[in-house]
């Protein structure tokens, strides 16, 4: 069994939102924690990260003003909020943990991977 589990990927239209949803058997807030994607034929690559108490958060330059990336330490949850979606977003989305974001770009400093979840944009 993962470690993380994502959540709330599915089929939208261009334009259109979803939020995504992460959630760990052990305690999140000690770590900042990383939103990856994966498209098909493509390496996987950095969204987002956010620091363990949530004031702090990177995000790639292809979604900045699109996505929001925040956290709900009561809830042991962190979610990925993805506003006008487009084809090019299509890809398996992930989850990881990591001792800080300064390296968000770089999936191999991450830890604690869930299986992913979907998001296919498309008419």
């Amino acid at each position: 069994q993962s470690p993380v589990v994502e959540s709330g990927g599915g089929l939208v239209q261009p334009g259109e939102s979803v939020t995504l949803s992460c959630t760990a058997s052990f305690t999140l807030q000690w770590y900042s924690v990383g939103w990856f994607r994966q498209a098909p034929g493509k390496e996987r690559e950095g969204v987002a990260c956010i620091s363990p108490t949530g004031d702090h958060t990177n995000y790639e330059d292809f979604v900045k003003g699109r996505f929001t990336i925040s956290r709900d330490n009561t809830a042991n949850t962190v979610n990925l909020r993805m506003n006008s979606l487009s084809p090019e977003d299509t890809a398996v989305y992930y989850c990881a943990s990591s001792v800080g974001c300064a390296t968000f770009d770089e999936p191999t400093d991450f830890r604690n991977w869930g299986q992913g979840t979907r998001v296919t944009v498309s008419s």
